[in-house]
């Protein structure tokens, strides 16, 4: 692979195997809010040759303090559409699949056909989480999943675990209880913060199917969050032999 002004930082640390590897790399990413669009730039500046973008929400005011697509000049447009322009920008060689909608609970397999090299699951609600994660165990399709990063402050706190090892997290706890029921203990990575979610921020919400609650949020947290994704994610893909 030949080294340009754009991956030669990359390469200096990573060696040009790893960088020729993650170019050719395929990694879908699920939920481009908050903590999955960092992961997505994390990506794109990493050298990530694929990408796949799913997530059925538009940008709205209210993601204008911690979203990376979150402008006053993208109000309304899709965060997916928005973060495609964002990678080519970055890395104009770089293969970009853009999919407006929500995941399903009963359209997992149709999105990972074929299956992707890695999968980075930034999905806030539970029941289409769940399933992403029960189908990436069964078929063992590598995942790292985004556990909750709203309603924290401590940047400190945040780190990785195995589902079955995380906790002061209520989304973690439903995930874990519902995989259970797949059969599914453990196998599966998180980012989570150790820190307690503060209760006087919840705030009840109906704007996305699958989801009756969220938290407030600060800027930091999420942005965290994906980064930790991403990192996980390409020391995954140039260990691995594609």
């Amino acid at each position: 692979m030949d080294i340009t002004p754009f991956n030669e930082r990359t390469s200096l640390l990573l060696g040009e195997e790893a960088v020729a590897r993650l170019a050719e790399s395929r990694v879908t990413v699920i939920g481009v809010g908050g903590v999955g669009a960092y992961a997505v730039e994390m990506l794109a500046r990493a050298g990530v040759g694929h990408l796949t973008l799913i997530d059925g929400d538009v940008v709205s005011p209210s993601n204008l303090n911690r979203q990376l697509p979150a402008l006053h000049s993208t109000l309304g447009e899709p965060k997916v559409e928005v973060m495609r322009r964002r990678v080519l920008d970055i890395n104009p060689e770089c293969g970009v699949k853009a999919e407006m909608r929500f995941i399903g609970t009963d359209d997992i397999a149709a999105t990972f056909d074929p299956a992707p090299d890695f999968v980075i699951d930034a999905i806030d609600a539970i029941s289409p989480k769940v399933a992403l994660l029960s189908y990436c165990h069964r078929h063992r399709i590598k995942v790292i999943s985004s556990m909750g990063a709203g309603g924290r402050l401590d940047p400190t706190k945040v780190r990785y675990a195995d589902i079955r090892d995380t906790f002061h997290d209520g989304l973690a706890r439903e995930v874990r209880h519902r995989l259970r029921k797949d059969g599914i203990l453990s196998g599966i990575k998180t980012v989570f913060s150790e820190e307690s979610p503060r209760k006087n921020a919840v705030v009840m919400t109906d704007e996305i199917e699958y989801k009756r609650s969220s938290y407030g949020t600060v800027a930091w947290l999420p942005a965290i969050f994906g980064m930790m994704l991403a990192s996980y994610a390409v020391e995954k893909l140039i260990a691995a032999k594609l």
